[in-house]
């Protein structure tokens, strides 16, 4: 079977790690045919490197051609479900960079279109390929750690210099971007967070603008969720800390799970804690624990991975690792997040108030400034190790 011809929509530093990769025939099943991009030098410094791929300078153009079968989306946030949008409606196949956009509204709207046809739909959610999220994800919904109690993922290795902040007008921005941290950096957690504990039941957020750095978005924040079997959770992550720390607890009624360092820790109880509660004839106890490391059994493949995938649920039927409609999942934490920031750190129940949500980011991004004269940067077209798995 031929492989799929594919454009790459947006060719930033993401969109141009995705399209050299299908450029260079890493993906088996996948050919890049086209990108696009509103931006002409990026056209042009592309298209000296890559003379054999049509270049674009906006969508429109690049669906009227008809050169290809699938896009990888890969645009500033506030515009990812408009153009997957316009992609499923032209009948190809959408792979869309996280996060699905940067309002849950929105995002529905787009979960709703790609449901009624019959186009393969997916997100970029590659840290899932990580083995040691997999195997945690297994473990807890597969019943071994019994109910949830609690978890704690401090993420904090985001750090960020304000170069990086001042390297595109967009950034940072609350028109531009659409969040800070919670947006940009910390999707692949909070996604994998749900992933493995489920989606709470309510959330209560403390985002601090710009703590650390002249932004208009949350260099901060501070989650903390409640779930149906009244669990808690908390959410920690920041872009200001030097060094900073990637730790994910655990704890159920039949153990402990720790994630941190490239290993998976699992303490196992001889029984269910409940039982030893009130069983126990003694005030305190100690019980001897099943203890195993667990070290990755398999590479993670990233990027690579979830396109890998795409083109085989496109070609083979394989199902998704990451479908189009997960997304939803860790935008709904980070939108609750921001609402209940913007409303007095008051808790939020889930479903969240979307129309609510949507009224105080318009009232941010109308104020929103581009910053006009940032420095420019041409992608080199790879895949830098700060976008995958750091311990």
């Amino acid at each position: 079977m031929e492989a799929i011809k594919t454009a790459v929509i947006g060719i930033g530093n993401m969109g141009t790690a995705h399209a050299c990769t299908l450029a260079e025939g890493k993906v088996p099943g996948l050919t890049l045919a086209a990108v696009c991009d509103t931006d002409p030098a990026r056209l042009a410094d592309f298209a000296s490197r890559w003379p054999g791929v049509a270049c674009y300078p906006d969508v429109r153009a690049l669906l009227a051609a008809g050169c290809a079968q699938a896009a990888v989306v890969a645009v500033p946030h506030p515009l990812h479900s408009e153009i997957a949008e316009q992609v499923l409606e032209a009948g190809l196949h959408v792979l869309v960079e996280k996060p699905i956009d940067v309002r849950l509204s929105r995002a529905k709207k787009l979960c709703a279109r790609a449901a009624a046809g019959s186009q393969v739909f997916a997100i970029m959610l590659n840290q899932r390929t990580n083995p040691l999220f997999a195997r945690a994800r297994a473990i807890v919904q597969g019943g071994e750690l019994g109910a949830l109690k609690r978890s704690v993922w401090v993420v904090t290795n985001w750090y960020r210099t304000q170069h990086y902040y001042d390297s595109g007008d967009w950034r940072a921005t609350w028109a531009g971007e659409g969040g800070g941290v919670l947006l940009n950096q910390a999707p692949h957690n909070l996604d994998l967070w749900q992933w493995i504990c489920g989606m709470p039941a309510e959330v209560t957020a403390w985002c601090d603008v710009a703590r650390y750095h002249r932004i208009e978005v949350e260099d901060d924040a501070a989650i903390f969720t409640r779930y149906e079997n009244g669990a808690t959770g908390a959410f920690l992550t920041s872009t200001g800390e030097l060094p900073g720390t990637n730790r994910l607890e655990i704890a159920g009624d039949r153990g402990k799970l720790v994630l941190e360092n490239g290993l998976l820790k699992w303490w196992r109880l001889p029984r269910p804690e409940p039982e030893i509660r009130f069983a126990s004839q003694e005030n305190f106890v100690s019980p001897d624990c099943e203890y195993e490391e667990i070290a990755p059994d398999a590479p993670e493949t990233a990027h690579q991975g979830i396109l890998a995938n795409f083109a085989g649920a496109i070609l083979r039927g394989e199902e998704l690792l990451s479908p189009g409609a997960d997304g939803l999942n860790e935008l709904t934490i980070s939108n609750a997040a921001y609402l209940s920031a913007w409303t007095g750190n008051r808790p939020v129940s889930l479903p969240m108030d979307e129309a609510a949500f949507d009224r105080l980011l318009d009232e941010r991004a109308a104020k929103s400034v581009y910053k006009h004269g940032a420095a420019a940067h041409n992608p080199d077209g790879q895949y830098s190790r700060r976008w995958q798995v750091n311990w």
